[in-house]
């Protein structure tokens, strides 16, 4: 069997802030705070929600740093901790699963990008998902933009996988549903 190596380019940058270098450790932030960021947004869809969760992170990150082990890229166990963060944000507004009553039925076809409004229809899919309801965004974005599978999401969100599968196929139908009345008033 095969074992994975992964190869962390600022591995030197992280052992210098295991040291207790300050300037390692602002390199770091200057590294990954803006990716780390739109993570937060796109998950707690709040920007001074997400601006509390990227410092918090960086904190338990700084403090935390003598846990990592080196066995993922310091910035997968920084998007973790991000994750982490922006979930118990978005749960702390109290995180509702949509009741099944709510869900309508929206054909999965989406409407057909032309493209000379794919900038337009890139800002109409941003301001759809940024109104799903909290349960429907968190999974999808785990799902869609963060690579997470439905077992793992589970996990993060204390769910049954199939509960994050359902989340899912509601939020992706919503979605569509969402991004049809938009073309329609455009």
């Amino acid at each position: 069997m095969e074992t994975l190596e992964y190869t962390d380019v600022n591995a030197h940058v992280v052992a210098r802030c295991k040291e207790g270098d300050r300037k390692a450790q602002y390199e770091l932030y200057k590294l990954y705070s803006k990716s780390m960021f739109n993570v937060a947004m796109r998950i707690t869809n709040d920007y001074t929600e997400a601006e509390d969760v990227l410092q918090e992170s960086f904190l338990s990150a700084f403090r935390e740093l003598h846990t990592f082990k080196g066995d993922s890229t310091f910035g997968s166990w920084l998007k973790r901790i991000v994750i982490n963060k922006s979930i118990t944000k978005v749960r702390s507004r109290r995180l509702q699963v949509v009741p099944m009553e709510d869900h309508q039925d929206f054909a999965d076809e989406g409407p057909e990008v032309d493209q000379e409004d794919l900038e337009y229809k890139v800002e109409s899919i941003k301001k759809a998902i940024q109104s799903l309801p909290d349960g429907y965004r968190v999974v999808l974005t785990l799902y869609l933009l963060e690579g997470y599978d439905h077992g793992e999401i589970a996990d993060i969100l204390s769910i049954s996988e199939a509960t994050s599968k359902s989340q899912y196929s509601r939020a992706r139908k919503k979605l569509l549903g969402l991004i049809q009345e938009q073309s329609f008033f455009s």
